[in-house]
């Protein structure tokens, strides 16, 4: 889509406080636009953009695009938001996050990162190595990067570096030069309806990728290998495990918080291996996550060192495995993970590691659609864990009925991942459990995509009560 922008605009942002629209509201007024935007409370986005001098109304209004000449909206905002009916009514142009997104890197020597999971670590991991290289990238993440403290950035070289979000279709909309898809999986079925049109918008992805560029998939994923088989553009190299990578991943050691790994090189004129990359992070995803950002660096010509100073630094993603608190010998922690995938692949990391503490998982659900289209597959990822904490359905609005009871999702996962199971009804009688049961050697981690992250958060205030 043809976007006409001109400094003089007056940009409102609808749903200004989520992380991709906070995001491009900085860098675009960053770059000298006039933003403004709207969301219907408060948070850590909105305070950052207030930082900036951007103005946020809370609670969407008519009124508050006044002064407006064009509307940004996020893939949350219904059609009968007052804000989107009045732009309508004056008949101001109105554009998606993704179409903004993409007028905006254009203009940039852009590196995009999409799939189904990994796409921020992997983005924030580029971006390191990218810092550590003096290549100053711009930078619009889907979550906040802990060595800067925000998931966006507006750096003074031409290189941009984007999380791309396929959920909406949004991924199609952005140019780039270089790209990294790190996997396919089951998700956001509700906006492509099967997983064969899902896979049809990979495919048309990897169909645009540029003569002068490159991309990168990863070659351990079993439905991007069924993909590129069919794929015409054959412009891209593999990563992961397999030995027909182009990029291999050998020799992998896990220990506390680290892990460390070889990677044999098979391209055109470069047959080497590159030893002792150092990562801060466990887990086999966060490897293959690593091993893509590694690849892409490479091939693009930033010097070895820059790479592995650029991994061994990483400080990380909120919301990725990150530690919270500790009470005795018992640990707390906040993870994003909401898909079977993203939760198996979190305890496997987690498993291989603390051999021998007691893993509870206190899992929130995010989408009632989610959870009956991935039913099954929920009942088996937690089969690593010794305990379930099941929280309540976090709705995030959705309209959906489940088709079954609460009672026999619980049952389900009993029966097919082995664990023992409690089911919590709100935040206070999650306070409770934890007060009574926070001994011995234990690890906490909290999963989900809603408010399970305050929940877990909140939880240091009851070892501080008397």
């Amino acid at each position: 889509m043809k976007i006409d922008l001109r400094k003089n605009e007056l940009i409102h942002f609808v749903g200004i406080g989520g992380i991709g629209m906070s995001g491009l509201a900085l860098i675009m007024n960053g770059l000298g636009y006039k933003v403004q935007g709207s969301d219907i409370s408060n948070n850590r986005n909105i305070e950052k953009l207030r930082e900036k001098k951007i103005r946020v109304f809370l609670n969407h209004k008519k009124e508050n695009i006044n002064k407006t000449t064009v509307l940004v909206i996020s893939s949350a905002i219904k059609k009968n938001n007052p804000e989107v009916l009045e732009a309508i009514k004056k008949k101001l142009p109105i554009y998606s996050r993704g179409d903004m997104l993409g007028h905006i890197v254009s203009f940039m020597r852009n590196v995009v990162v999409t799939g189904s999971h990994g796409k921020t670590t992997t983005t924030s991991l580029v971006s390191n190595i990218f810092t550590s290289g003096n290549l100053d990238p711009t930078i619009i993440n889907g979550g906040v990067l802990n060595s800067f403290g925000n998931s966006a950035r507006l750096g003074k070289s031409n290189w941009c570096v984007t999380e791309s979000d396929e959920s909406d279709g949004s991924f199609l909309k952005i140019p780039f030069v270089y790209s990294i898809i790190t996997n396919l999986d089951s998700e956001h079925l509700d906006f492509y309806k099967n997983i064969n049109n899902l896979k049809k918008s990979f495919l048309k992805f990897i169909e645009t990728i540029p003569s002068v560029g490159k991309g990168f998939i990863c070659s351990d994923d079993q439905n991007l290998q069924n993909i590129i088989k069919r794929s015409k553009n054959k412009n891209f190299y593999t990563y992961g495990k397999s030995r027909k990578s182009n990029f291999q991943i050998i020799n992998m050691k896990q220990t506390l918080n680290r892990s460390s790994f070889d990677i044999k090189i098979n391209i055109p004129s470069k047959n080497k291996t590159i030893k002792g990359i150092i990562l801060p992070m466990i887990g086999m995803h966060n490897i293959r996550n690593a091993t893509a950002a590694f690849a892409l660096a490479f091939t693009i010509g930033i010097p070895e060192k820059y790479i592995k100073q650029g991994l061994s630094n990483f400080k990380g993603v909120q919301r990725r495995f990150t530690h919270l608190f500790d009470y005795k010998k018992v640990g707390f922690y906040d993870d994003y993970a909401h898909h079977p995938t993203e939760i198996s692949s979190v305890l496997s990391g987690v498993k291989s590691v603390y051999k021998n503490k007691e893993i509870v998982c206190v899992f929130q659900p995010h989408r009632t659609s989610r959870v009956i289209n991935l039913k099954k597959e929920f009942s088996k990822c937690f089969y690593l864990a010794d305990t379930v904490l099941l929280c309540p359905i976090y709705t995030a609005n959705e309209k959906f009925k489940l088709t079954f009871t609460y009672h026999s999702f619980a049952k389900l996962i009993i029966k097919n991942s082995k664990v023992k199971l409690i089911q919590i009804e709100d935040e206070m009688q999650l306070k409770k459990f934890i007060k009574q049961n926070s001994f011995g050697e234990k690890i906490f981690i909290g999963m989900g995509a809603g408010s399970i992250s305050n929940w877990m958060k909140n939880l240091e205030n009851i070892f501080n009560e008397n």
